[in-house]
């Protein structure tokens, strides 16, 4: 046993190790229960009695140095991490890696581009309340008492009075009602966009919500025309789709202009995509828009007969997903972050 002592002390002195994997191979090996010293301990009934007493103080003194020698390797290998952590400091004189921005969404985008067209032309951006009253929402805008967009499938009814004691609150159906603030508050000429986000009372599907956004605009003036009308939704349409874009306008009907029109781009016709988005036309709607109302002009106080206008409206959902040719309009709200991450390019 003398000879096994001899040769586990030198090689516990000769021990190195360069990882805490090693520092625990030397763990297991001579200081664990199971280690070779132990094993050495449990075998020393087995010695000569007479020399049972010098060899248990052999390996005592064995087991001591094992303890020992294990401490000295955890503060070899402490020093060691420390040396490696300072040479590791990273080269201060290299340029710093730029953080990573998130997308814009893309009906800020398109909200963006849509204010950046009309302000070169001398729009204004104007807001308003997304609570309204009956009139700035309704009666001003020349809706009926009996109009179906009064009723409870269309609007979201904040505070109905059944007496008429004080005016309907609503959640506004259209930025319109921004257009009667605007003309309540001032005086023509007017020529600003509203756009903002409405609330209609409807079931939400991939082609509708509940929650959207509208951009409104308003020209009013002397000896304004439909002309005009035409010529500055033109000039819209080719800066935001490009300069070869047709547009149409087909005869409608709105409370608040006389005559009205929708508003039709010139998709195309050539693929079957191009087919189904437009139902076979190649045209494709993307707003309304009409000469405001002498009623309109009159319920805010200027005179119909030497003002004249022009009103405009248009949902922003609905030309991103034309112009990024998004099919499902409930990806809009759903904040997946891999619809987002695909705008980062149009940034």
């Amino acid at each position: 046993m003398e000879d096994q002592i001899n040769i586990l002390q030198e090689e516990i002195n000769q021990y190195t190790v360069q990882n805490e994997e090693e520092l625990e191979t030397y763990r297991m090996r001579f200081i664990s229960r199971k280690s070779v010293i132990g094993d050495l301990l449990t075998a020393i009934k087995d010695v000569a009695p007479e020399q049972r007493k010098e060899t248990g103080i052999k390996l005592n003194q064995l087991k001591n140095a094992a303890q020992a020698k294990f401490k000295e390797l955890i503060s070899e290998l402490e020093n060691q991490n420390n040396s490696t952590k300072k040479t590791d400091i990273p080269d201060l004189t290299l340029p710093s890696i730029p953080d990573e921005l998130g997308a814009i969404h893309p009906l800020t985008q398109v909200r963006n581009r849509i204010t950046e067209i009309f302000e070169r032309i001398g729009f204004q951006v104007v807001d308003g309340p997304e609570i309204e009253d009956d009139r700035h929402n309704f009666t001003a805008l020349n809706f009926p008492p009996n109009h179906p967009a009064r009723e409870m499938q269309d609007t979201f009814f904040i505070e109905k009075d059944s007496v008429g004691n004080r005016p309907d609150m609503v959640l506004r159906t259209h930025t319109s009602s921004v257009q009667i603030r605007m003309m309540e508050e001032g005086k023509p000429p007017f020529r600003a966009i509203m756009p903002g986000r409405v609330f209609r009372n409807e079931a939400i599907s991939a082609r509708a919500h509940c929650v959207f956004h509208q951009v409104e605009g308003l020209y009013v003036d002397r000896n304004v025309s439909f002309a005009d009308l035409k010529q500055t939704l033109l000039h819209f349409a080719k800066e935001l789709f490009g300069p070869k874009t047709r547009i149409r306008l087909r005869p409608s009907y709105f409370p608040f202009t006389e005559p009205s029109a929708e508003l039709d781009i010139w998709w195309g016709n050539e693929t079957e995509a191009d087919k189904r988005i437009t139902k076979g036309t190649g045209w494709l709607e993307i707003g309304g828009c009409g000469m405001v109302d002498p009623f309109v002009l009159e319920s805010c106080g200027i005179d119909a007969e030497e003002f004249t206008g022009f009103a405009f409206g248009m949902g922003i959902e609905r030309i991103a997903m034309i112009k990024y040719q998004i099919k499902d309009l409930r990806l809009f709200t759903e904040n997946d972050i891999r619809f987002l991450k695909q705008f980062s390019q149009f940034n």
